[in-house]
């Protein structure tokens, strides 16, 4: 026996149908969503900077917070919205990530990248690269095309060549006259120090002990979806040696996205960063105890200070709270979120 819904029925549940989508639509729409970035932390002095550069840092920082958080109000993915925000950095020479990264030893720029997706945790990460372009483009590709999660060197540039698609460059294409003048002073100054490993500083125009110089560039975003990610790149330590890897391309250490808690990105003394665990420690301290996301930060980066390390973190959690803690006397730092929240910023105070 059939049974056949008159026609006015039919409407009806078409009605109920097309009311039910239009109310899951709003209500996706009405979930915040937002993200942060980083340029690196460090000894950033507002007196080393004159108006125009300081001028020119924003314009960037806000260019790359513009790109991203599009992405996000067009009811992109959290994923995209991250390549989005990071891609500008590295093209831009004023940050050390693609054009612009700092010289190892050699006179040569070795890049780094990771990303990870909150959803499902997946994630990739490529080191010591030295002809992509774009290093978070091959760090997604690892995760999305390769059952791994991190490549390095010459067998990453491989992976590279075997999927297609990511551009490559000459090395030389990183280099700037900036980077090259920081080198050989960073080395002049190890020399004349018998040997003592030193660096230079964020800002370019003083020598520091290689302690407390650091630059990379971040991004960790909430889409409208509820779904968080990050990524992070980098050209790691100006006078690097042998191969030396930091925490931006480790997952867990520079680098976590997970839904049920936040999404971090660090930028910072590797070697302390990596020793703490800081992505993950600051995910782990609200996945166990239910510590909020700003006290978790704070509590994780004194850790790092504790052991003698410095830097910084961007964090952002399911309701699309953001915290933006450093112990260095800068960090070149934006955030924006639906809730009407907005902010580019590079010194202690803004």
């Amino acid at each position: 026996m059939s049974f056949i819904l008159p026609r006015t029925a039919i409407a009806g549940v078409l009605a109920l149908m097309s009311l039910a989508a239009s109310a899951a639509d709003a209500a996706a729409l009405s979930r915040p969503f937002g993200l942060a970035l980083h340029g690196g932390a460090g000894v950033i002095l507002r007196e080393k900077f004159s108006p125009a550069l300081e001028a020119q840092y924003r314009a960037e920082l806000k260019q790359a917070l513009d790109a991203g958080y599009a992405v996000l109000a067009a009811g992109g993915s959290a994923l995209d919205a991250v390549v989005a925000t990071i891609l500008p950095l590295e093209n831009s020479p004023l940050f050390n990530a693609g054009k612009g990264a700092v010289l190892n030893a050699d006179g040569i720029c070795e890049l780094d990248a990771s990303i990870m997706d909150g959803r499902t945790l997946g994630a990739g990460a490529i080191a010591g690269v030295q002809r992509i372009k774009n290093p978070i483009r091959l760090a997604r590709a690892v995760m999305e095309k390769s059952p791994h999660v991190l490549f390095t060197g010459a067998g990453a540039e491989r992976f590279a060549e075997q999927i297609g698609g990511l551009e490559f460059v000459p090395n030389t294409y990183f280099q700037t006259e900036r980077r090259r003048d920081d080198l050989k002073r960073a080395q002049e100054l190890e020399k004349a120090s018998g040997g003592r490993k030193v660096s230079i500083s964020d800002e370019g125009d003083h020598a520091v002990d290689w302690e407390r110089k650091w630059g990379t560039v971040g991004c960790v975003a909430l889409d409208a979806q509820g779904n968080l990610a990050a990524g992070t790149s980098t050209g790691g330590m100006t006078n690097k040696r042998f191969g030396r890897v930091g925490d931006s391309p480790i997952i867990g250490a520079g680098t976590y996205a997970s839904n049920a808690t936040c999404a971090v990105s660090a930028t910072g003394h590797g070697e302390y960063f990596i020793r703490i665990g800081v992505a993950r420690d600051i995910a782990a301290q609200m996945e166990y105890k239910g510590t909020p996301l700003a006290q978790a930060a704070e509590s994780t980066l004194a850790k790092v200070a504790q052991l003698g390390g410095d830097g910084g973190v961007i964090c952002i959690d399911r309701q699309a709270n953001v915290a933006l803690p450093f112990n260095t006397p800068g960090m070149y730092r934006a955030f924006r979120t639906s809730k009407g929240t907005e902010d580019v910023a590079i010194f202690g105070n803004k």
